[in-house]
């Protein structure tokens, strides 16, 4: 797993530092004492995990927009950095179908301008650029996603995030080929939970925005099946991802995945039932029988290449993930101090992980 010790002052570049996973891998690099320059627009929630954990103060904090080639490769220069990890996207499967153009600007053209940058700093050995499990052609079969299988998306969103995987590896074969220069992945995820998620349209956050004003929570498709897991597992495999691009160079520039154990790839009816239980106070859902766009059935990813090249394993199991993201919820609800709870949560992860490390 992920080594203290080589991310001890190093300079890493975060773009989408103040959305909901990039706050939590803003916090892991605090606490591995990185120096983090993030890049991002505002938060869009007034209960951001960004705001609530004051990220700010531990890392170099710029306002910018992806899509704003001169800002962010002034940005990219000026910081000097080491290691890029670019996460900024727009990242809704329903707001896409809203906004198709601002989807596609975002998640593909922020890709080109992000590796357009980093190819005029000189700095910059290693990036890991964080993609979508729902970058795949999903024809609804249900084993999973190889990383060799094909590209593609019904929806804007998906398909952005193909779109940008086929960004990447043009980067990389036309731009990147050279011995002393940067080396670049992409990373495709599961259904990330926990903490600090607010964002519309997305399970979890409107499961808890439903219990905490104790009204049902409408699902749309109870059957539908996810690969879900607790945000610090892909959080923790982007950065041993990025290590070992750094001190292992072009050997590990291609796609990986990082999914969940094969138990937690559940119908959404499983995860909400579970959240309901913890929840507990009346907290129920009820299927939306309205008209909703397309969604695929089944999603699943094989992460076969990551346990085996890598050495990564998930930490969290489904029941243990959504127990912490209950506790977390029901922790801001109460008012307490929601940091705390937080940063207790990255530390038992570390622990975890230095634990399996040296069973290995």
């Amino acid at each position: 797993m992920i080594k203290a010790d080589f991310w001890r002052g190093r300079r890493v570049f975060l773009t989408g530092h103040t959305g909901f996973k990039g706050a939590w891998t803003s916090l892991l690099l605090r606490r591995l004492q990185a120096k983090v320059i993030g890049y991002a627009l505002p938060p869009d929630s007034p209960n951001s995990l960004f705001d609530l954990t004051e990220v700010s103060a531990g890392l170099e904090h710029k306002i910018g927009d992806v899509r704003d080639l001169p800002t962010l490769q002034s940005a990219l220069q000026q910081a000097e950095p080491e290691i890029v990890v670019h996460m900024a996207a727009q990242s809704l499967v329903r707001r896409s179908y809203a906004d198709p153009v601002e989807t596609y600007s975002t998640n593909v053209m922020g890709t080109v301008n992000l590796l357009e940058a980093v190819r005029h700093t000189p700095s910059v050995r290693a990036v890991v650029v964080v993609t979508s499990d729902k970058c795949y052609e999903n024809v609804n079969w249900v084993w999973g996603y190889r990383e060799t299988d094909h590209l593609g998306g019904h929806d804007p969103y998906s398909n952005s995030k193909g779109c940008a995987e086929l960004v990447v590896t043009s980067y990389r074969r036309s731009f990147f080929g050279e011995k002393n220069s940067a080396v670049i992945a992409s990373a495709r995820a599961g259904n990330v939970i926990g903490g600090g998620d607010w964002a519309r349209d997305r399970l979890v956050p409107d499961a808890m925005r439903a219990f905490m004003a104790n009204m049902p929570l409408r699902i749309r498709n109870p059957q539908a099946v996810r690969p879900w897991q607790h945000v610090m597992d892909p959080v923790m495999g982007y950065l041993l991802l990025a290590e070992r691009l750094f001190t292992s160079g072009k050997a590990f520039a291609e796609a990986w995945n990082f999914g969940p154990s094969v138990d937690s790839e559940v119908p959404v009816s499983t995860v909400v039932s579970g959240l309901a239980g913890l929840w507990g106070s009346d907290a129920r859902w009820e299927r939306d029988g309205g008209e909703h766009p397309h969604e695929a059935a089944y999603l699943k990813l094989d992460c076969s290449k990551a346990f085996a090249r890598l050495s990564w394993r998930p930490l969290v199991s489904l029941d243990e993930a959504l127990t912490l993201t209950v506790s977390w919820y029901r922790a801001l609800a109460s008012g307490a101090d929601i940091r705390g709870p937080t940063e207790t949560q990255i530390e038992a992860m570390l622990e975890r992980a230095a634990a399996c490390s040296a069973r290995a």
